[in-house]
């Protein structure tokens, strides 16, 4: 079953919803990173380990979303949310009581299952609730996700740094009721299954907008600028706060205010990226939030902890913006395989992140945290190779009645 939900207007309500469950998953993925501190002085964990954690968890959230976007292609259902959400709330319950590295493990194991499967699902269904506009629906899809993430580090500033790692589980108790808010995401998604089923529906038959060799010229290319983001962004999120204590000798609270700062950053530039695009092209974009970025990459291993700040506030704005552009940018060249290229890209973010944060992690115990942000520095020079991406826009669609 291919693309079963119509071209009719946007549906804000429905976008808001999806942009919600995805700040509620990414609040509560983001409290795995935010806890690293806590979890290396309980467990007496090494930077290795921390990176194997991540490794851990990048791959459950990451090797399995393409399959699950396949799957999402072909058996269109509106619980997969539901059980997505559960398997987070699961996950985080054991969190809070692990007291073995084998446990968190587990732990993480069952929240990164949850992320690869809300992930494509949600990017999904925001493609099919877009009304045409796709770069502003996942603008929105991904701002809630970027919100979320930022607002798990300040959560467990405020609530598990103080108080210890049992505190997670409050967490795990919200995860279970953002269960509420995908009950409208539920019914509509039901309708219009149904309608589909009842042949009442107008479905989607998509073209491929260029050749098949040009196409997948293309999608390589969109591999390296995902490279370079999220190996880069692995480095900030997974090794900040560390940074940051090692460097400047702050506390572990206060190294989280930063990480919060960084994170609402790029949170408010994903705003950007999908609208602009929509309006003067996705390559334009893709360009300047990646290569872009690069000016102020160099300067930031040389800066003191004021212009430390500033240069990640400008860094996360910046770059936030790519991901929207290339993911909407992959969906129209494969516009009838959307759950496998949201599945695809998301997993493939988040699985060279988690590979990055090992290597990283061993560098970080190997040559110094610092060391790790003077290479780094380089990855977004990569935002050259955007120079061969056509600049066709690739929307081209073609409807019938079922």
């Amino acid at each position: 079953m291919k693309n079963v939900i119509p071209t009719n207007s946007m549906t804000l309500r429905i976008l808001f919803a999806l942009s919600l469950t995805h700040l509620f998953n990414d609040a509560f993925q983001s409290v795995i990173s935010a806890v690293y501190p806590i979890l290396k002085d309980n467990l007496l964990l090494s930077f290795t380990q921390i990176g194997l954690i991540t490794l851990v968890y990048q791959i459950c959230a990451s090797v399995f979303q393409p399959f699950f976007g396949l799957l999402f292609d072909k058996k269109p259902s509106p619980w997969y949310l539901i059980i997505g959400t559960i398997s987070t709330a699961i996950g985080l319950s054991f969190l809070a009581y692990a007291n073995s590295i084998s446990w968190v493990f587990v732990s993480v194991a069952f929240v990164g299952l949850g992320s690869s499967i809300i992930h494509p699902e949600a990017s999904r269904l925001t493609h099919f609730a877009s009304g045409g506009k796709h770069g502003f629906a996942q603008s929105i899809f991904q701002v809630g996700g970027n919100l979320g993430s930022s607002l798990g580090p300040l959560l467990a500033a405020l609530i598990i740094a103080p108080y210890g790692q049992k505190y997670i589980l409050g967490f795990a108790v919200l995860a279970f009721l953002s269960v509420m808010p995908k009950i409208s995401i539920f019914k509509w998604y039901r309708n219009w299954l149904e309608r589909f089923n009842t042949g009442k529906n107008r479905t989607v038959v998509a073209e491929n907008p260029m050749p098949r060799s040009r196409i997948i010229l293309s999608l390589c290319i969109l591999l390296v600028l995902i490279f370079s983001k999220y190996v880069y962004m692995a480095s900030l999120n997974s090794f900040y706060t560390f940074y940051l204590i090692e460097k400047f000798n702050i506390s572990i609270q206060q190294s989280q205010y930063y990480l919060f700062a960084f994170l609402f950053a790029v949170a408010l530039g994903t705003l950007i990226g999908g609208p602009v695009g929509d309006r003067f092209g996705r390559k334009y974009v893709i360009w300047i939030s990646i290569l872009g970025t690069a000016p102020f990459s160099l300067m930031l291993p040389y800066a003191n902890l004021f212009w430390t700040c500033i240069l990640t506030i400008i860094i996360g704005f910046i770059l936030s913006s790519a991901f929207s552009a290339i993911l909407v940018y992959a969906q129209e060249l494969l516009p009838q395989k959307v759950g496998l290229i949201s599945g695809l890209f998301f997993g493939l973010a988040f699985g060279i992140a988690g590979i990055a944060a090992a290597i990283l992690g061993n560098i970080a115990d190997a040559k110094g945290i610092e060391y790790v942000y003077k290479i780094c520095a380089y990855l977004p020079l990569l935002g050259i190779v955007t120079a061969f991406l056509p600049n066709a826009k690739l929307n081209k669609r073609r409807e019938k009645k079922s």
